[in-house]
């Protein structure tokens, strides 16, 4: 049996802006494991395929896929608006309602280790790194331009 190569997998791996943002968010997940094994002093492969923490792969990827369709098309382009707009409302989103609910959660854990000391009745603890405060955020978003630069450098598109 002869293996084809599937035309959609081709396109994306030759699309510089797929690759940007694919880069990015793949090293900013591997940067969570490594920085998470410096703080905790053990290594935890989860935190490749988890949300919250720094650094955020959801800005990474976000800025990548912005700054390489402005590098392929141009800010002019009307592509760039929609990535632009995008990548706002993910960053405002993380230090506004994901960081909020974070925080929500820390309390209630809080309250429920202090009410509950002693009875068993939850294990299980609401997940607290759900947002960025506002400096992680902008650290982030400029952190993250060179994975869009690179991506267009490494995977010359059609542009």
């Amino acid at each position: 049996m002869e293996a084809r190569e599937n035309p959609y997998i081709l396109a994306l791996a030759a699309n510089p802006t797929f690759v940007s943002g694919l880069v990015a968010w793949a090293v900013a997940q591997a940067a969570k494991v490594v920085l998470t094994s410096f703080v905790e002093r053990r290594w935890d492969l989860r935190m490749l395929f988890s949300s919250g923490g720094m650094p955020s792969s959801h800005t990474a990827l976000c800025t990548a896929l912005t700054a390489s369709v402005a590098l392929c098309h141009g800010v002019s382009d009307s592509l760039f608006p929609v990535c632009l707009g995008f990548t706002l409302i993910v960053m405002y989103d993380a230090t506004g309602v994901r960081r909020h609910a974070g925080m929500q959660a820390e309390v209630l854990n809080k309250i429920v280790e202090d009410l509950f000391q002693g009875h068993p009745i939850s294990e299980r603890k609401l997940k607290e790194l759900l947002g960025h405060t506002p400096s992680q955020k902008w650290k982030n978003r400029f952190d993250t331009k060179i994975f869009g630069a690179s991506g267009v450098t490494i995977v010359p598109g059609d542009s």
